[in-house]
């Protein structure tokens, strides 16, 4: 890979006192932590951070930056050569869109994408984010996959030129490499999703498909391999990754296999089988996962386990003659948890590299004015720690105030309007106090619009959301079902019946339950406990257990209606992502509308502009 150490004309002083997080970070606080469970093989693990590498301002938990991320691989990576270990470094997708830090340039991920790319990553793949428009599709091919030229996957994606409209593949289809130290020989995949909406310059074959091409099914034979690895953008209970399991099954049936997933944005640790697992490490940089394994073969060497590893994890003393054991944990995002994996301070543990990398990213907030304020929340909105309909939901918040005061095109006059958006579209949470450039981009950094019918009879409207909000098989097959949502709640609601209603609080054995600002219990701080396949220790850092709310699909706002009657046609508003949805919704309502029926409402606004302006309008500071 290509390390840049780009700092942008940053001046030196800036540099010397940049020495880790981003200065306005919030420190993290101490809190018991668990140890990780170092092995022969160790992996390091990040997916799904949508541009936050300035790590959480707000939240001590998720306070470290990418510069402090990439100094604690270093530390670990200086660990596992002392001790004869390796580690890999796997990041799954999906960093793009979702932080000020890459939304707020023009173009998109101007400073964002370099600071990223500082990161030594052993084997990468794309998410969804990356392939939804053409020109972040370009600078995947152009740029990212050349960043990291050997190590980048794409099993199943292939990049159509726009002139002759060749497909070829986005980057290599899999790879075999031996590690350094111990010599394991790893067989390693990169796939996506059977994502249906990306742009018209890549392709996303279906997995079902890639696995029966004869590349894969000869990758599979090979019997000189010591580890089959396969990353992907896939959630680890998805179809697709039972599906690629299967295959290499059926001709590797006592391989180890370890798989590394993202894009529902939980916590997660699969059991496939005694010598297979997965490892899903959250969202939006507030966990790096952790994984290791021990007792692998090593291409018929002898693998001695360093004694520090038999002491520490009771690791067997000749790891190839027993059966591999796997073990994983999902670390905080802080430099607590940092110092503490490392046996490192705050004088110790900082990296040149690492610096430099937080110099980069303050340089980065500031050229882009991050800070500079709105308005002032009057208290915590939340997206899933609140039910909903609720005070505190951040979806009643848009539903009663920014909505009905926002949403107007004045072409239209006073028609009554029916506006409906999905609680996808809305990707975390509004704190107490500042409302700030990045806040906005946070909650909101999504460029689709708005798009209306008019005149729709009501009788008809006012059936849509319960059309949107159900989940019918014939009418949502499961992949569209899954893109109305924010990935946070996608697996959380699989399986479960919405029967006690949306304000019922609900657990769920695979999901991770985010920070709150309640603690109750005085010992402990209120943040994620994980329950998995693997049992309830999975987290480093030990908390105290919050609930979770399930959110509909989609919620509406129905604004200008009369005062003592009903309507009898509406304007139809939605957010312009989910048209598809919203034709395909009242054509299973008898209807005829189609894409022409359609128009532009509020042309060129956004629900990111709706919201800041409303923000400015509404909350003043002091």
């Amino acid at each position: 890979m290509i390390i840049r150490h780009c700092l942008w004309a940053l001046p030196l002083e800036v540099i010397s006192y940049v020495l880790a997080m981003q200065p306005s970070a919030a420190p993290p606080i101490s809190a018991p932590l668990r140890e990780l469970p170092w092995a022969q093989l160790n992996f390091i693990h990040t997916t799904d951070t949508h541009g936050w590498h300035a790590g959480h301002l707000l939240e001590p938990s998720f306070s470290a930056d990418w510069g402090d991320y990439v100094s604690f691989t270093k530390r670990l990576q200086e660990r596992a050569d002392n001790e004869g270990a390796d580690l890999l470094i796997i990041d799954t997708g999906d960093r793009i869109e979702g932080n000020g830090l890459y939304d707020a340039s023009r173009p998109k991920g101007k400073y964002d994408l370099d600071i990223f790319a500082e990161q030594n990553i052993d084997v990468i793949c794309s998410g969804n984010h990356e392939l939804y428009k053409p020109a972040s599709v370009e600078y995947e091919y152009n740029t990212t996959v050349p960043n990291f030229e050997g190590n980048y996957l794409a099993s199943n994606l292939d990049i159509i030129d726009s002139e002759t409209g060749e497909e070829r593949p986005l980057a290599q289809r899999y790879k075999k490499f031996t590690t350094k130290n111990q010599g394991i020989r790893i067989l390693a995949f990169g796939f996506l999703y059977d994502f249906t909406m990306s742009a018209n310059n890549i392709a996303v074959q279906r997995v079902e498909d890639t696995i029966k091409e004869q590349w894969f099914q000869n990758a599979i034979r090979d019997r000189e391999v010591d580890l089959f690895l396969v990353i992907g953008h896939v959630a680890v209970r998805a179809p697709e990754y039972t599906a690629i399991y299967k295959a290499i099954r059926s001709q590797q049936w006592d391989a180890p296999i370890q798989f590394f997933g993202g894009h529902t944005h939980v916590r997660d640790y699969a059991k496939y089988d005694s010598k297979a697992y997965a490892l899903e490490s959250g969202r939006y940089m507030e966990t790096i996962g952790f994984m290791s394994i021990n007792g692998l073969a090593t291409g018929g060497k002898k693998a001695s386990v360093p004694a520090t590893l038999s002491s520490e994890s009771n690791a067997p003393a000749d790891a190839s003659t027993v059966s591999p054991t796997f073990s994983r944990k999902y670390i905080d995002n802080n430099l607590f948890s940092f110092h503490h994996h490392t046996a490192l301070n705050s004088t110790t543990f900082p990296t040149p590299h690492g610096r430099n990398i937080s110099a980069m990213i303050a340089s980065a907030r500031k050229e882009l004015d991050l800070d500079q304020t709105f308005g002032c929340a009057p208290q915590n909105f939340w997206t899933n720690r609140a039910p909903f309909p609720s005070e505190d939901s951040i979806f009643t918040l848009l539903q009663d105030q920014v909505m009905p005061d926002m949403i107007h095109e004045k072409s239209r006059g006073d028609a009554p309007r029916t506006v409906i958006t999905n609680t996808g579209a809305l990707r975390f949470d509004i704190f107490k106090g500042p409302f700030t450039t990045d806040t906005m981009y946070s909650v909101s950094p999504f460029t689709s619009g708005f798009r209306y019918i008019k005149d729709v009879p009501y009788s008809v409207s006012q059936r849509l959301l319960q059309i949107l909000n159900q989940e019918v098989p014939q009418l949502w097959p499961a992949q569209q079902s899954m893109a109305f949502k924010s990935p946070a709640r996608v697996t959380q609601s699989a399986g479960k019946s919405e029967a006690n209603g949306y304000a019922t609080p609900c657990y769920d054995t695979t999901r991770q339950v985010p920070l709150t600002d309640k603690d109750p219990n005085e010992h402990l701080t209120p943040g994620y406990t994980t329950h998995d396949d693997g049992g309830s220790d999975g987290d480093d850092t030990i908390h105290s257990t919050i609930n979770f709310y399930r959110v509909p699909n989609c919620f509406e706002s129905r604004i200008e209606f009369p005062a003592e009657s009903d309507p009898e046609t509406v304007d139809l508003v939605y957010n312009s992502f989910l048209e598809s949805y919203v034709l395909l919704a009242l054509q299973f309502l008898g209807t005829g509308y189609e894409a022409e029926d359609t128009a532009p409402y509020m042309e060129g606004k956004s629900m990111t502009w709706v919201i800041g302006e409303w923000v400015r309008e509404n909350w003043k500071c002091g």
